[in-house]
């Protein structure tokens, strides 16, 4: 995560319990009793250099008989439902709480939570010694939130440390573990003047807390001729640089004269902790400092406190049993100077084989940003590999042994790997789940990036912290939330972790209780309190089925993909997209995902029958252009050119963009090694499988040359987007429409024929419904000769559709279907059995219907009533409000009669309010409308969730961002009731009874806002 950024009836309240000294039952007593009971229970296994340990095994869905797809997707096990990030205001929690809270949680359908200590938006402290993170009050806290979990089928994951990044307490910044920086301080000499004597303090003060220093190295450099010793940066000559260290005694003073041609420096760079805390307030006593993530001894601080203090014989046992994961946000190491780690300068050398030493001015910042300078080429080298060495050190120092030691405990390791400038892709390969979010990422390409790190690695789950909107708190509606989701499935996230469920209750939290980032530096804060406190919590239901179904799909089979897009730097939230693909391969259905260099070195990176990486994506082409971090320089490994060279040889299709003469290898070359890759180069560019296209515009070209196709073919559309995975059963596509793109600000239905490649001749499309489980073959498509399948896809802005192409006989319950449409007149072909298809269509009239045998068939729809507006309706408003307490609420009923329907922030009893509204309409209705007719609901613009009734009978759950609902099967001649239920959110009742903070804020339009109306359809069978 990244924050741097009417009739009066009065209902009884609804109550919550506080957290906190009012509990009424003991956590330390529950523990004892569970302590004794748990006697015997398996103790972790110990941290060892032996043989690794193999990660807990992950809900991938394997070959399955027959139907048990079908039974999967209609209920999906709690491993692949959504999950909530569980914010806890440290251990000031109730034992009876957190189990109500699970329990609210496993209803709602949602089937993970992550504890996290996250108090960003506490006014009043908490006592850290009685309830800090880490205290006995926490692993009591946390074992009952695991015991309730286990009763219910909830999968636990847990924050490595308190909020971000990892820390712990234990160690202060002086010690070995705790993250550390490199201060300099710069003494301006004359040409031939004497150095002073003391060494020049640091230009940056020491952080909180920080008190030892060790000396690095002083060096002197000439400044360059003709330029400032007090410019940003300081230009300085890289032949001048004079490593006096040696000379610098015990004392810490220098005895050096300046040579006598021009002005020089004497930079003195110090060893220190940066002194950096993790989030928020005080979470520990004694505080918690966070851990140096590239070396030894901070891994093991935090794995050392772990074992000493958290991780009881209890809690051991019930990690096992849950299988859930620990979980570490973004590096956000915050330092005063230029962060470092003792040792690296020695890894330095081993690893890039010279010297940092003469460099180290190059690296040197303040406030993030660089101080000195020799020159563009040699800066851009120098600090390339000084992160290159830096991701190698957090992978071997860090993200292993971590994994290694989770994997003791029965838990997998979720990461979200980026960060700084190291290579993302690659540790998203390794990670067991990698993670990206919603706030921080700039676009689809972002999550790209991880999702070809996760799929070359072999892995299954892109997590998604989810929800997060700045400035969103009380106010982000499901609307808004799917339509964004969507398009991140889209690019390969799977799983999504909410942001975030909140506890009930902390010390000086205002009502609706407790929230995390809310309020947040004083105003309104980020993301979504979900939760029981909501009105629209009696909705989730719906909408957890709805996401679990499609990330039932989205974790099947494998991702299957159509270009490697070769990035010389493994950056993930950089914001940058792919050459040509992302801006117009997507539209026509080209798939993209990123490949950092480190990622063609692991198992899976080999060529077979000309495609990459063969059980994983399955690419079947590699496009390579210029850095495009650094401008697009033509910079390329030798050993990455070496793979590419050899994987054309096999057959692998290769497009490289661009005029290659000028290619250099990154970062600092060795002797020979410029000329040895251009020589890769021509080789390269020699082999017939090759395309070098002169820039991205041109890139169809090599497309055409190389005889590319694409997995999913439709004319172009800025909204589509798909994702596509495989099995050995069946083909997934997953479809939606992208509402929150700018290409389509203004939200546009599209409908297009889309064509789908087929791995056998004879497969079936369904279609998969996700908010109501079903899957029913497509009634109308058409078979190519060259056995693609071409269908109509039609979504409304954020909707999505789900079609499977597979073999009856083994995939999909019942006999194949004998008939199928190719074509009709009429506006909808659906199934009606086995043997016949229906048309419908909201005009009469003989309608001619083509099907796959070649065969036209005629069938009549009789008269079509007209559409009838619904416009009086009486509205029941459930209005909330504060109650006895922070987490308590009151309801008060209002009934309004409505002639012309508004929204509540226009009709004044119901101006200020917020809560749930219920609409009731009754319509009566001829002969007609049924025996051959049905009706779409239509209901316009509806704020924010909402569930249909006709005639007393729950319809199924409907599409949250299409707001039409197929109520033909439900109504009847004569009288009909329609009801309406419509949740909101708090916002309008918050700017009232929290003006402070919410005061500024616009009133949002609640409710059935429509317009509304019944739109009557005929329906008539085709019989072949």
């Amino acid at each position: 995560m990244r924050n741097r950024p009417g009739h009066g009836e009065t209902v009884a309240s609804e109550a919550a319990t506080d957290g906190g000294t009012g509990s009424r039952t003991s956590l330390r007593r529950r523990a004892v009793l569970r302590m004794a009971a748990a006697a015997g229970a398996l103790a972790a296994l110990p941290l060892s250099e032996g043989a690794a340990v193999a990660a807990p095994a992950s809900p991938a869905a394997g070959p399955a008989a027959k139907g048990a797809f079908a039974r999967r997707f209609a209920d999906p096990a709690p491993a692949v439902r959504p999950k909530f990030r569980w914010w806890w205001p440290d251990a000031l929690v109730d034992a009876d709480e957190i189990e109500r809270e699970i329990d609210q949680i496993a209803a709602a359908g949602f089937g993970g939570v992550e504890i996290a200590a996250v108090t960003h938006s506490l006014s009043e402290p908490i006592d850290p010694v009685r309830h800090g993170w880490g205290t006995r009050a926490w692993t009591d806290a946390v074992e009952t939130a695991l015991e309730r979990a286990r009763k219910r089928d909830i999968v636990v994951d847990l924050t490595l440390g308190p909020a971000w990044p990892a820390a712990v307490p234990g160690i202060t910044p002086d010690s070995p573990g705790a993250v550390k920086e490199l201060a300099h301080g710069v003494t301006v000499l004359p040409a031939g003047a004497a150095f002073p004597g003391p060494l020049p303090e640091p230009v940056t003060a020491p952080g909180s807390g920080v008190t030892a220093r060790a000396l690095h190295r002083v060096l002197a450099a000439r400044v360059t001729a003709g330029t400032s010793p007090t410019a940003a940066p300081v230009k300085l000559d890289l032949d001048t640089v004079t490593d006096l260290t040696a000379r610098v005694p015990a004392a810490g003073t220098l005895e050096w004269t300046a040579p006598d041609d021009g002005t020089w420096l004497v930079i003195a760079c110090w060893e220190r902790g940066s002194g950096q805390r993790p989030e928020g307030p005080a979470h520990t006593s004694p505080l918690s400092y966070v851990v140096d993530h590239f070396s030894a001894a901070g891994t093991r601080a935090v794995i050392d406190y772990w074992e000493e203090h958290i991780l009881t014989s209890r809690m051991r046992a019930l990690l096992r049993e849950n299988g859930g994961a620990l979980f570490e946000d973004s590096i956000e190491m915050e330092t005063h100077a230029t962060l470092w780690t003792p040792g690296i300068a020695a890894e330095f050398e081993r690893r890039m084989g010279y010297a940092l030493t003469p460099y180290l001015p190059a690296l040197l910042q303040t406030k993030e940003k660089y101080v000195f300078a020799f020159g563009a080429v040699t800066d851009k080298a120098v600090r390339r590999d000084f992160m290159e060495v830096v991701t190698e050190l957090y992978v071997e120092n860090h993200l292993r042994p971590v994994q290694k030691w989770a994997h003791g405990l029965g838990l997998q390791l979720r990461i979200q790997p980026y960060g700084l400038q190291t290579d993302a892709m690659y540790k998203a390969a390794l990670l067991d789940i990698s993670e990206g979010e919603s706030l921080g990422f700039k676009n689809l390409d972002d999550f790209r990036t991880l999702a070809g790190g996760r799929d070359m690695g072999g892995k299954l789950i892109l997590s998604n912290e989810a929800g997060g909107t700045a400035g969103g708190a009380y106010a982000t509606t499901w609307d808004a939330t799917l339509k964004k989701l969507v398009t991140q499935y889209a690019a390969g996230v799977n799983q999504a972790v909410f942001h975030g469920f909140a506890y009930a209750s902390a010390p000086g939290a205002a009502w609706p209780g407790f929230a995390a980032f809310s309020p947040y530096n004083g105003g309104t804060g980020y993301g979504e309190a979900w939760g029981p406190r909501q009105p629209t919590w009696g909705h989730f239901p719906d909408i957890a089925g709805y996401l679990s179904r499609t990330q039932q799909v989205l974790q099947t089979g494998v991702n299957k993909v159509d270009v490697g897009v070769l990035w010389q730097k493994g950056y993930a939230g950089s914001g940058l997209g792919a050459s040509w693909f992302t801006a117009d391969g997507v539209p026509v259905g080209w798939t993209h995902l990123f490949l950092s260099p480190r990622l063609l070195s692991l198992p899976g990176a080999v060529v077979k029958n000309g495609r990459l990486a063969p059980e994983g994506p399955a690419y079947k082409a590699l496009l390579v252009d210029g850095d495009v971090m650094i401008g697009r320089e033509h910079t390329l490994q030798t050993d990455v050119a070496e793979k590419l060279l050899g994987y054309a040889r096999k057959g692998l299709p290769i497009i490289v963009i661009g005029d290659w003469s000028d290619g250099h290898v990154p970062g600092m070359p060795r002797t020979g090694d410029n000329d040895r890759l251009l020589t890769l180069i021509r080789k390269l560019l020699a082999q017939p499988t090759v395309s070098n296209v002169p820039d991205r515009p041109d890139v169809p070209q090599g497309i055409a040359a190389l005889g590319l196709t694409r997995d999913v073919e439709y004319a172009e559309s800025s909204m589509l987007l798909h994702n596509h995975r495989a099995d050995s059963d069946a083909d997934y596509y997953f479809f939606a429409n992208d509402a929150v793109s700018k290409k389509n600000s203004t939200g546009t239905r599209i409908s297009h024929d889309v064509t789908l490649t087929t791995r056998h001749r004879d497969v079936v499309p369904y279609r998969l419904d996700a908010w109501t489980g079903t899957i029913e073959p497509l009634a109308a498509y058409t078979r190519l000769p060259d056995g693609r399948l071409r269908l109509r896809v039609t979504l409304e802005p954020g909707a999505t559709t789900i079609i499977a192409t597979a073999r009856p006989g083994r995939w999909a319950t019942g006999p194949a279907p004998q008939w199928y449409a190719t074509a009709s007149d009429a506006a909808e072909v659906r199934r009606a059995g086995n043997d016949r298809v229906e048309i419908r269509d909201t005009r009469p009239g003989t309608y001619a219907t083509t099907l796959g045998d070649g065969r036209t068939l005629r069938a009549r729809i009789d008269d079509v009533p007209e559409p009838v507006p619904l416009t009086r309706w009486t509205l029941t408003a459930e209005d909330w409000t504060p109650g006895a307490t922070s987490s308590t609420t009151g309801r008060t009923r209002r009934t309004v009669e409505i002639d012309g329907l508004l929204p509540w922030s226009e009709i004044p009893e119901l101006a200020d309010s917020s809560g749930i509204g219920r609409y009731r309409a009754t319509v009566r209705l001829g002969g007609p409308w049924t025996g051959g007719h049905g009706a779409t609901l239509e209901l316009g613009e509806v704020f924010d969730t909402y569930r249909v009734t006709v005639n007393g009978r729950h319809l199924p759950p409907a599409d949250q961002v299409t707001t039409t609902v197929d109520v033909g099967p439900y109504l009847r001649s004569g009288t009909n009731t329609i009801e309406v239920e419509v949740a909101t959110t708090l916002l309008n009742r918050l700017r009232v009874s929290n003006a402070p903070v919410f005061g500024v804020a616009q009133r949002q339009k609640y409710g059935l806002v429509g317009p509304v109306r019944l739109v009557p359809y005929g329906k008539a069978v085709v019989r072949p």
